[in-house]
């Protein structure tokens, strides 16, 4: 294994940081202040969210330039196109069967447990008019397929669409890989760019317990009173759905990886409580480029998929979609048969794609999917769970986070770019990875490449 103290990903440490240096620290005191606040002053605290909404655009300010260089030196830094052509069919591949099998999974368990049986709530349809009228906006999977290309080379970073960045640093990467000797010094520019970029990000990160407070104040604030009984149960059947897919799908899959998913949920604790509280996994995706480097995955690797798995690989966002469109089913009183669910589940395998970029694109692909099955589920049925969206949402990018990071270990073992020493060993001490360290625009380097 590479020298560690060299590498610039896991530094020794002689003595452990005081707990109030470490940011999980004060986004949890924040989350708790978040809650204590959105409690006692649900008024003010519903006005809060501007303060998330605040940290989670200082991030998306940084993110696409900081996406096109780590996917062009990754890409270009491998010098064979035909292992970049691999490493993308193995990513789409492995996104594909897992977002099947949460499809399936939430299916199967809406089914099992029936929480819209006998609802017989009312339907408040004006409540569902706003994200009705946002998903007759969507244009589907063949949308998507138009929106891969930005309509300019600058749009790509200008239009807030990821899976565009994502494009356009893959074809400059195949472009530079033809360049030779001179590609080099193209590289060397844009992993100095990247630096800067993740030295922004550091500083950035300082207002994180700021934006986690904010969401979580106005999350309690606004919703937390106006939870119906009636709903409770599909909250928790949802949240327990999700915990299963991680801890035995996820789980079984790290295991025949070589590494335990608990194990990497502690690794990204910081990642998972600033999610928490702002509801936005796109708040951590720079952090979480880096810690999976600093895990042994290859730079290319990290590069693809992390990006890719954001578009992709939303597995939470899956299980919402199948649970949510039968307890939407169930509660109207609408028997489907399993032949018309298995079709509602093989759309919903394309429209998910189709989500990638749109802003609340859970509850909205939800409703373009019901539109696709008008004549069996009644649209206006998503009026029932808009309410509650808000609290499902974290453990959608949860449950998303968690599912994008063991993905790129895997596909890194699967394309032996993965360091299995350092993977263990950071996963068995995780204060090794100093991420103050790793965020310094002086010092970034990046991950060795050869693995074991």
């Amino acid at each position: 294994m590479a020298d560690a103290a060299t590498d610039g990903a896991v530094t020794p440490k002689t003595t452990r940081k005081p707990i109030y240096r470490h940011l999980y620290f004060w986004v949890l005191v924040s989350i708790a202040l978040g809650v204590l606040v959105g409690l006692v002053f649900p008024k003010q605290a519903s006005e809060m969210k501007w303060l998330a909404d605040f940290f989670v655009n200082l991030v998306k300010m940084v993110i696409a330039p900081t996406i096109f260089c780590t996917i062009v030196v990754g890409i270009a830094g491998l010098g064979n196109l035909a292992k970049a052509g691999g490493l993308a069919l193995r990513t789409i591949l492995y996104f594909t069967a897992m977002t099947l099998l949460a499809l399936v999974i939430g299916l199967v368990v809406v089914n099992v447990f029936k929480p819209g049986a006998d609802l017989n709530m009312p339907i408040n349809a004006g409540e569902a008019a706003d994200t009705i009228s946002k998903a007759k906006d969507t244009d589907g999977f063949t949308g998507f397929i138009l929106h891969l290309v930005p309509e300019s080379f600058v749009g790509a970073f200008t239009s807030g669409q990821l899976i565009q960045v994502l494009v356009v640093a893959v074809l400059v990467a195949v472009a530079v890989s033809f360049m030779g000797e001179r590609g080099k010094k193209v590289i060397d520019a844009l992993d100095t760019v990247s630096k800067v970029m993740f030295g922004v990000i550091k500083v950035v990160m300082y207002a994180a317990p700021i934006g986690a407070f904010g969401g979580m104040a106005f999350t309690i604030g606004k919703y937390g009173s106006k939870v119906l009984t009636g709903l409770a149960f599909l909250m928790i059947a949802f949240y327990a759905t999700c915990v299963l897919f991680v801890v035995v799908v996820l789980g079984v899959v790290a295991r025949i990886t070589g590494f335990s998913v608990l194990k990497f949920v502690r690794f990204i604790k910081d990642e998972l409580l600033i999610v928490l509280g702002t509801s936005s996994s796109e708040a951590v995706l720079p952090r979480m480029l880096v810690k999976m480097e600093a895990a042994g995955a290859q730079k290319s690797v990290v590069g693809l998929t992390i990006p890719t798995g954001y578009s992709f690989n939303l597995d939470g966002t899956c299980i919402y979609l199948t649970m949510g469109a039968i307890f939407i089913a169930q509660a109207t009183g609408v028997e489907l048969s399993l032949w018309t669910q298995l079709g509602l589940l093989l759309f919903m395998l394309l429209s998910s794609k189709g989500a990638a970029g749109v802003t609340g694109a859970g509850l909205i692909t939800l409703a373009a999917s019901l539109q696709a099955f008008g004549d069996t589920i009644p649209v206006v049925g998503i009026a029932l769970i808009v309410g509650i969206d808000r609290f499902m949402s974290e453990a959608r990018a949860l449950t998303n986070l968690i599912g994008n990071g063991v993905a790129t270990l895997v596909v890194a073992r699967w394309q032996n770019a993965l360091d299995r020493d350092r993977l263990n060993e950071v996963l068995d001490n995780p204060s090794l990875v100093d991420m103050d360290e790793l965020m310094r625009a002086d010092t970034r380097t990046p991950a060795p490449a050869a693995a074991k």
